[in-house]
């Protein structure tokens, strides 16, 4: 039984003092449950978390966010079942998946979907934690909506067009490139090339003026001007990420198009809350609506290669990469 560990922050991955160490055991405390984690997703924010780069950090830490496992302790309940969870407060203000064992509140796990493997349900959680809560807190878009996902075939993007053609609306993606949408949709999902195309004048022209009712913008500032143009009456921004922190902020634009801008940070979602959004996807999960992100066996790391996992997902992998304790 292993568990990386990191003992203090660094400027980079070849810098970073990261080690595999024994897995101390565990006794759960009242309410708790031992996860025997068998899949957990490296995620952007994991390396960032693990480098530095995330506020609230504890020195030393396993860092990871996502898992997916079976229940060895805990109530009786509990006991075997393949569960699936996720965490801001994982990897950064306590220790989190990547590793052999975890132990977490029972009320933070949920039985994983049955149509999801232990590899694709540790998967799942953080680019569809994030996607959903933008939408919770932007309004979730209901049939007849059109909704501009920019960074379309990012992560957050194709798990935001997923729940967006599940409930109805009409997605438009968005990419520096002519690439068609590579994932799941339960619609057809016209893909903007940003690099040549004119974003807003494309979605307005398709929706006869009236424009995006809500705008996911996946990356930020290289898009805010291009959203906020094709943004409808009473549109809304969803922002949970970029890379210059500040753009040029039409006012005048804003408060005459009564737009809304919602900032989402999912870090400040602990595994409990983010339980609750599971509660949410798993019919879609269970009735073929969502589908979980592929997953290959060479993208698949045991924890003693974390390093080339952080490294895959540093370099801007397209494939979803787990480490498999």
């Amino acid at each position: 039984m292993a568990r990386v560990r990191v003992h203090a922050k660094a400027a980079d991955l070849d810098a970073l003092d990261l080690r595999l160490e024994a897995d101390e055991p565990v006794q759960p405390g009242p309410g708790e449950v031992v996860v025997r984690v068998r899949a957990a997703g490296v995620n952007p924010s994991d390396v960032k978390a693990a480098l530095g780069a995330m506020p609230h950090a504890v020195w030393p830490r396993t860092p990871g966010r996502d898992f997916a496992g079976v229940v060895t302790d805990g109530p009786a309940e509990w006991l075997g079942a393949e569960v699936w969870g996720s965490g801001g407060e994982l990897g950064i203000r306590r220790d989190g998946s990547h590793a052999a064992t975890l132990v977490v509140a029972a009320e933070s796990v949920r039985r994983k979907p049955s149509t999801l493997s232990l590899e694709e349900a540790g998967a799942v959680g953080v680019p569809f934690v994030t996607a959903y809560e933008g939408f919770r807190r932007a309004g979730m878009p209901k049939a007849g909506d059109t909704v501009l996902v920019l960074g379309g075939n990012g992560r957050v993007g194709q798990a935001a067009t997923q729940i967006a053609t599940m409930l109805g609306a009409t997605v438009f993606g968005v990419e520096r490139s002519g690439r068609a949408y590579a994932g799941h949709a339960s619609s057809a999902v016209r893909m903007i090339d940003a690099s040549r195309e004119d974003v807003p004048a494309i979605v307005r022209a398709a929706t006869g003026g009236h424009g995006a009712d809500i705008a996911y913008n996946t990356v930020g500032s290289p898009y805010f001007d291009a959203a906020n143009a094709a943004l409808a009456v009473s549109g809304r921004q969803i922002f949970i990420s970029t890379l210059a922190r500040r753009v040029d902020f039409d006012i005048f634009a804003f408060y005459r198009g009564q737009h809304t801008y919602v900032g989402i940070d999912t870090l400040a979602l602990d595994s409990v809350a983010c339980a609750r959004v599971l509660d949410w996807l798993a019919p879609g999960f269970e009735s073929g609506a969502l589908r979980a992100f592929p997953v290959l066996e060479e993208f698949i790391f045991p924890l003693a290669r974390a390093r080339e996992a952080y490294r895959a997902v540093l370099n801007g992998s397209r494939e979803r990469v787990l480490l498999r304790p």
